[in-house]
């Protein structure tokens, strides 16, 4: 795939010395979905508005479409959809007439046919003559999403799309997005609920504090950094795991009924059939074994932490 947006060594400091985003560089793919994670502060929207010239970078370069988003600004902001965080839009106005009005802005012809299109592809078409003031917050959602798109954007910024909605709404998003994708629109989420990334994106990048940690695919991701749990739960409790055990580095539940053995799932050997025996030969009865895997959401804490250790 070709990278559509290039980001190369970006800086942000503002006066008095704060540094929003610590030399990120990053490259995203045409037609990917990248979800972008990271705690409140990490640096998610410097660098989302950064890239759409909202705001200047102190140092670096920035690239759409091979466009420069300081020297070659109205070319590459053509090419880009934002949809921000705050639901800003004109209360007495009507739906249609505020996403017609979004394309107008951006210099493109009139095309009622593309803004029908987009407000049917949104389930906004019912509500094309409603006065904002009298959508839901779900709905209000959706209109910017269609003025992002009214003036055809290669690439559109989700800020937060789903914050204060409802987990039905929210899932509505996600198949929003992946017909998004379907029709070839490249998209850059930035999120705070990890099962969003985990359901729709191709690839997570993790931020915190003005520092890209990595960008991965995301199966590949939960493949190298998770770790299977195995628990044992016992035929009887115990007060503590006997020393034979040692070598296992098991974990003992608060309930003593059950241990936890955690194991790397790339390892030609797990370990398990030994412990078993071990186990056997320490006189513990096991009554039954369930396995789980690390979540992305796992995978992301860890990584913020050590961030937040190593500062």
């Amino acid at each position: 795939m070709t990278a559509i947006v290039q980001i190369d060594d970006v800086k942000k400091v503002y006066d008095g010395g704060f540094e929003a985003l610590k030399g990120v560089t990053l490259n995203i793919e045409e037609g990917e979905i990248l979800a972008l994670l990271g705690p409140n502060g990490a640096g998610k929207t410097t660098l989302i508005s950064t890239i759409c010239g909202i705001t200047q970078a102190t140092s670096g370069t920035i690239r759409v479409g091979g466009h420069d988003v300081v020297t070659q600004y109205r070319a590459a902001r053509s090419l880009v959809g934002l949809v921000p965080q705050e639901v800003n839009l004109e209360p007495f106005e009507k739906v249609w007439n505020t996403v017609r009005l979004s394309r107008g802005l951006f210099g493109k012809a009139k095309d009622d046919a593309l803004i029908e299109k987009i407000l049917r592809q949104l389930s906004l078409w019912d509500k094309k003559d409603t006065p904002i003031r009298a959508l839901s917050g779900g709905m209000k959602r959706r209109v910017l999403i269609a003025k992002a798109l009214s003036h055809e954007p290669r690439v559109l910024f989700l800020d937060e799309p789903t914050a204060g909605v409802d987990v039905e709404l929210r899932r509505d998003m996600w198949e929003i997005v992946a017909k998004l994708k379907a029709d070839g629109v490249t998209i850059i989420l930035t999120t705070h609920y990890i099962e969003e990334a985990e359901a729709i994106a191709d690839r997570i990048g993790v931020i915190n504090k003005g520092q890209l940690l990595l960008v991965e695919d995301k199966d590949a991701l939960m493949t190298r950094m998770g770790q299977k749990q195995l628990r044992i739960e016992l035929q009887e409790r115990i007060s503590e795991i006997p020393q034979s055990l040692g070598e296992f580095k098991l974990e003992l539940a608060e309930d003593g009924d059950s241990l936890i053995y955690s194991y790397d799932t790339r390892a030609e050997r797990t370990g398990i059939a030994k412990l078993m025996a071990a186990m056997s030969a320490a006189g513990l009865v096991l009554r039954d074994l369930r396995t789980s895997q690390s979540s992305l959401e796992d995978i992301f804490v860890g990584l913020v932490q050590e961030t937040g250790d190593a500062a």
